[in-house]
Order: C-alpha cells, then sequence, then structure tokens
C-alpha cells in the first residue's frame, strides 16, 4: 500500500531532527514507500466549506546536513490526501482551533487525520487527565487565587502552571507561606492576586518521586510502549522536561504504569487518539500529551525500537478499513 501522507507542522528546517517525533514519523513514511506533503498553519484554507492546502511534496533522510527537501508549493484539495499527521506544537489558541476545523472537513472527506481533530480541540492536556480521578494526585483548577492559596495551604507544597504551556514553561513549584505566591498567582491568572483572574490555573499537589523523573509513557493505539522515558530534573531545577534541561532515562514501564495506561486507553481509542503521551509522576498521571508527543527518538535509540512503525501498522490500518467501508 503506498499513502499520500500530509504533516502539518512547525517550520521543518527549524527542527532538531535527532530528537524530533515529527521526523521520525517522516522518515517511516518514507521508507514504506509513501509519498510525503508538508504544509504549515499558514497554508490551510476553506473554499466554500472544501479544505485546501498550500502543500509542498517532502523528501527526508538521516542528515544533520541536509534532513529535508521541499519542492514547489500548490494549492490543492486536501481531500487527496490519505493521510494527514497534525503535529504542530502548542499552544492550543485560536487559530490551533481553526486549523482542527479545516482538518475535521478533510476528516470529513475521507483523511485520516493523526491525531482526531474534534479530539485535539475537546482534550486539553492538562484537563483530559483530570477525567480519570483515580489516576491522578489531588488538583484545583481555577481562576480565584484565594481558592488557589486555600489549595496550597492544604497541601503543604503545590505546583502551578497555566493550561495551555508546554515545555515546561510557567511551572511554579511553591510552599504554602511562600512571599511569592502571590505574585505566581497574578503572572498564571493574569489579574489581581486576591481575587478572581482573567484565565484558568492549574494547581496539583507536589509530587516529591518528581526526582526520580517524569515519565513520558507513549500509547500508540492504546497500547503502551514497554518503555517510559524519565525525564529526570538536573541541578537546583525541579522541572524534568527536557526543554527546561532534564536528563532523559529509558525505564520499563512498573505495574502501576500499566494500570494507568489500561484506565485511559479506552477512552483514548474513543476518541481516534492513536498517538498520545501520558506524564506520570511517581504512582500518579499529571497530563495526557495528545497534539504533538515527543521522545521517540530517546526511546527507539535506548532500545532499539521502531515506534514510529508501530504507529503506521497502525495507520495503515485504519486506511485500509476506511476504504473497505
Amino acid at each position: 500500500m503506498t499513502l499520500s501522507v500530509g504533516v502539518l507542522m512547525d517550520p521543518i528546517g527549524a527542527i532538531k531532527m535527532a530528537k524530533d517525533t515529527s521526523f521520525a514519523m517522516l522518515l517511516e513514511a518514507r521508507r514504506r514507500g509513501h509519498s510525503l506533503h508538508y504544509f504549515e498553519q499558514g497554508d490551510l484554507a476553506l473554499r466554500d466549506g472544501e479544505p485546501w492546502g498550500r502543500i509542498a511534496p517532502l523528501d527526508v533522510r538521516e542528515d544533520p546536513q541536509r534532513w529535508y527537501t521541499l519542492g514547489p508549493a500548490q494549492w490543492r484539495d486536501l481531500r487527496e490526501l490519505d493521510v494527514v499527521l497534525m503535529r504542530k506544537d502548542p499552544p492550543v489558541d485560536a487559530q490551533f482551533i481553526y486549523d482542527t476545523m479545516v482538518l475535521e472537513a478533510a476528516q470529513r472527506g475521507g483523511v485520516a487525520v493523526i491525531n482526531d481533530p474534534r479530539s485535539l480541540r475537546d482534550c486539553n492536556e492538562k484537563l483530559f487527565a483530570l477525567a480519570f480521578p483515580a489516576c491522578i494526585a489531588p488538583t484545583l483548577v481555577s481562576r480565584d487565587a484565594g481558592e488557589l492559596r486555600r489549595f496550597t495551604a492544604e497541601h503543604g507544597e503545590v505546583v502551578l502552571k497555566p493550561l495551555d504551556g508546554m515545555g515546561g514553561r510557567g511551572i511554579f513549584r511553591v510552599k504554602a507561606g511562600d512571599s511569592n505566591l502571590n505574585s505566581m498567582l497574578e503572572t498564571l491568572l493574569g489579574g489581581d492576586a486576591h481575587g478572581a483572574g482573567r484565565q484558568f490555573a492549574i494547581a496539583q499537589k507536589y509530587i516529591p518521586e518528581i526526582s526520580a523523573g517524569d515519565k513520558r509513557i507513549l500509547v500508540v493505539d492504546g497500547e503502551p510502549v514497554p518503555y517510559a522515558l524519565a525525564r529526570i530534573p538536573q541541578g537546583d531545577e525541579f522541572r524534568g522536561n527536557l526543554a527546561a534541561g532534564g536528563r532523559g532515562v529509558g525505564v520499563p514501564l512498573s505495574e502501576r504504569d500499566r494500570w494507568i495506561v489500561s484506565e485511559v486507553a479506552p477512552e483514548l481509542r474513543r476518541r481516534g487518539l492513536l498517538f498520545v503521551g501520558l506524564d506520570v509522576i511517581g504512582d500518579y498521571l499529571t497530563e495526557i500529551n495528545v497534539t504533538s508527543p515527543t521522545c521517540v527518538r530517546e526511546l527507539d535509540a535506548q532500545f532499539g525500537l521502531n515506534i514510529a512503525g508501530q504507529l503506521f501498522d497502525v495507520i495503515e490500518q485504519h486506511v485500509t478499513g476506511n476504504r473497505k467501508a
């Protein structure tokens, strides 16, 4: 089976190809003989309700000096593609939401969009985890500074973060009574530290097991990759995110990890979320990453895996099923 595979991503010329998960997917698609097609956020359009894209033919290779080649871009009906990999990084802002609406029109026309565009809109990466209360640490989401202060006092030490961040940006660790708490709340809430803010913030009880790493568990069509990447904070940093300087160490999944996946997987399948990253600290699920999960390259390199291959096995099965239907 030869497929036309499109990818919507941030500028490919700016990626770190040795670590980029989208690039791993593109390499796998090319190995399988699929044709590759590239477009960015500004390349989408709706013409009388029909989904179009300014699409460039793409070739990729494992060459740190010249890892991609783009041909001339042309406006085409997105329904000419078999698959679209939606790999635009957060923030999930208004423009991202509009992108999913264009891709949903392509999906209605028979294109397999990975991940499902409706679920990308519905499943905020911080809030979606709260749908599984047995899996999470004590958590409060609020615009009210007083409630967030009370939550901090109740639990003694918490992590505060915005609902739309990524890569560890905008995350604070704070203890009850810290003189910086009001300033943190002003920053996150976008308003007065003593009243209601303009935007939500999330507070989670601090999990000391972060010292052993914030584990990224990759889930392909509801099935976990058997190893997680534990992103271990370095030095005085409490954040394990690789973008914040964390060190990535592969570890086998624990029984608790597998139980968390089993709790979450049926809902992932129901929502068409074929490729997802669960973040687990200690015994607790902290986030469900659905937009552009990472860590494929690191796990492949440490354990001789081909996670993008697992994903494309699933994608090809889905396309075959759609064609038969």
